[in-house]
């Protein structure tokens, strides 16, 4: 039976992060995902959806992303199985309650593991439902699949850590009879993993939202029989969020920073982070992101620099100057710890701008 296995949407976030015209962008990429699931579960001939959870943010759900999603689900020609997770719990105000959805969709509103029968695969798939935004009890707990020859699938939004979001242990899953478990709530893709004769997953988000959610995003196509599976991560976000690293010692900030972008996409959201050593003036971000900013969809600049050791070279000058280098390199030279030496050397940065009259 081959399966598509999606999860975490969290169709319209608020992507604070943005504009809130590229926040806009982003919400409607998002829905884009959609029709890009339905397309591939065509040309792949997917017997099955499995929807794990958590794909609105919350209960407030735009009308327009509502009706794209029923048009989407409905123009996949298989069933669609969706586990409420967190984020979209069902209960009296669910977005889920909405909506008449298509004959092909199926979702589970109990909090209990219910199951609906596929005849024509001779497979049965399992399934529940966050009924609120927290879920403290093991749903797997004391679970175990009927012993006989039928393909036993579970879709389920859950995590692998005691905590308040349905927590699931691997000696449940082991214990389960699964032959496969569609797991959704964490965002990273964990590739097909192995409890008992158990198979499980987590897909990943299919589109990012944010720099804790880095790299390629998409779903998993899973090849499931009896006591075998395989999976295959198909990537489908619109954008990608990158983080860089650029060393700026001893060079122009600007050339260090196009180095490090060189193999980035113009289409990313890219959070530039600039290490290793600087002059007492520090860094001009303001420049920089002049002169980079339209070069990607989104872009972040962070000053991880530390002052160059030339900063202290003027400390025994006989100077206001000179003093009050010496006073504060007494004080680096003893400091313990790199976090004390940083906040010592941007001391020295600011106290002599002032001298200065510059602004840092």
């Amino acid at each position: 039976m081959r399966l598509l296995h999606a999860a975490d949407l969290h169709l319209d976030s608020a992507f604070r992060g943005l504009t809130g015209e590229k926040a806009l962008q982003r919400r409607r990429e998002s829905r884009a995902v959609l029709d890009a699931m339905a397309e591939l579960a065509g040309q792949r001939q997917v017997d099955a959806v499995l929807l794990s959870g958590d794909l609105f943010d919350g209960d407030t759900v735009y009308r327009e992303t509502m009706e794209h999603l029923r048009r989407s689900l409905g123009a996949m020609a298989c069933p669609v199985f969706i586990a409420p997770g967190n984020h979209d719990p069902y209960h009296s105000r669910s977005p889920y309650r909405q909506v008449d959805w298509p004959d092909n969709v199926h979702l589970f509103a109990d909090p209990h593991i219910t199951y609906f029968e596929l005849p024509e695969h001779n497979c049965v798939i399992y399934g529940a439902a966050f009924t609120d935004v927290r879920r403290e009890d093991h749903v797997l707990h004391g679970f175990t699949a009927p012993a006989e020859d039928r393909l036993q699938i579970m879709c389920l939004h859950g995590d692998l850590h005691e905590g308040p979001y349905g927590p699931v242990t691997e000696e449940e899953i082991a214990m389960s009879g699964l032959d496969y478990l569609a797991l959704g709530h964490v965002h990273q893709c964990s590739g097909l993993q192995k409890a008992g004769s158990t198979f499980y997953a987590y897909p990943g988000c299919p589109e990012g939202r944010g720099f804790d959610e880095l790299g390629e995003k998409g779903v998993l196509l899973i090849e499931a029989e009896r006591g075998q599976a395989e999976a295959e991560f198909v990537p489908l976000c619109r954008r990608r969020y990158t983080i860089v690293t650029a060393d700026v010692t001893g060079k122009d900030p600007i050339e260090a920073a196009e180095t490090a972008l060189r193999d980035v996409s113009k289409e990313d959201a890219v959070r530039l982070i600039f290490t290793g050593e600087t002059g007492e003036r520090g860094m001009d971000l303001d420049a920089i992101r002049t002169a980079l900013l339209l070069r990607f969809f989104h872009l972040e600049l962070r000053d991880e620099t530390r002052v160059g050791e030339e900063l202290w070279s003027r400390a025994g000058e006989d100077s206001l100057r000179g003093l009050f280098l010496t006073s504060l390199h007494s004080q680096y030279e003893k400091a313990a710890e790199e976090a004390e030496r940083e906040k010592i050397a941007m001391a020295a940065r600011f106290g002599l701008a002032a001298m200065d009259g510059r602004d840092l």
